[in-house]
């Protein structure tokens, strides 16, 4: 169930807000500070726009500066907008904020999509590696890869999903020629631009996948249907010969 706004942002303060009240007594109020906006900064990623993600993380450290509570240098407070830049870099503000894969979201993609055992799958926009466990469950013998722009997000990934390869970069730079499938669950906005670049570079016969959200201008080859268990339809659109360049 969704919370009206701005209940979520009123919860995560009220849980920063706790954390700092019970590190008071046992650290430095700067190294407090930190851990407690913490919790704001990563639980930002949910929210649906950057101005929300903006007021959710930074309405703690503000909260905190305006009671007095606390007396830290000046250049303290610029520390969570850092930690907030770190996590989740201004240029990718405008593609999908952290929406994890669900585990059993592509359940029977296989069997839509088939692909020959070391086949290259990307997972654009990767986060912290939902999508490539569950794509893993369905691909088990193939050449899994994630891109995340995010450095923080990419490193976790990384350490999360062993199996696969992540780096750090750009998905919309990444040039998708080489994968015979490539699977996002992005947003609406972007699905024009994802559905341009599937155009001009995948190869004939390879896969787009997307969840939740349909190509604006190609039917789709395939369909899961929404179902309580899969929490989204998958869109699966395979590239025709007359698409390729």
């Amino acid at each position: 169930m969704r919370l009206p706004w701005p209940l979520p942002a009123v919860l995560v303060w009220l849980l920063c807000w706790a954390v700092q009240m019970a590190l008071r007594p046992v650290l430095a109020p700067l190294p407090a500070m930190l851990l407690a906006a913490l919790p704001g900064v990563l639980l930002s990623l949910l929210a649906a726009h950057w101005w929300r993600r903006a007021l959710v993380a930074l309405g703690f450290p503000l909260s905190l500066a305006l009671s007095g509570s606390t007396a830290l240098p000046a250049w303290a407070w610029l520390l969570p907008v850092a930690m907030l830049v770190l996590v989740y870099p201004l240029h990718s503000w405008r593609d999908a904020p952290l929406f994890p894969t669900p585990i059993r979201a592509l359940d029977g993609l296989a069997q839509r999509a088939p692909l020959p055992p070391g086949a290259l799958v990307l997972d654009g926009g990767c986060g912290l590696g939902h999508g490539l466990r569950a794509l893993r469950a369905q691909y088990p013998r193939a050449r899994l890869c994630g891109v995340e722009w995010s450095p923080l997000l990419a490193l976790l990934c990384r350490l999360r999903c062993r199996f696969a390869r992540v780096r750090q970069g750009d998905l919309w730079a990444e040039d998708w020629r080489d994968y015979q499938m490539v699977y996002l669950f992005q947003r609406p906005e972007t699905m024009a631009r994802a559905s341009a670049k599937a155009r001009a570079e995948m190869l004939p016969g390879s896969w787009l996948v997307s969840l939740a959200f349909a190509l604006p201008d190609m039917p789709a080859s395939e369909k899961l249907d929404e179902t309580p268990r899969r929490g989204h339809t998958v869109w699966i659109y395979r590239m025709p010969a007359e698409d390729a360049v």
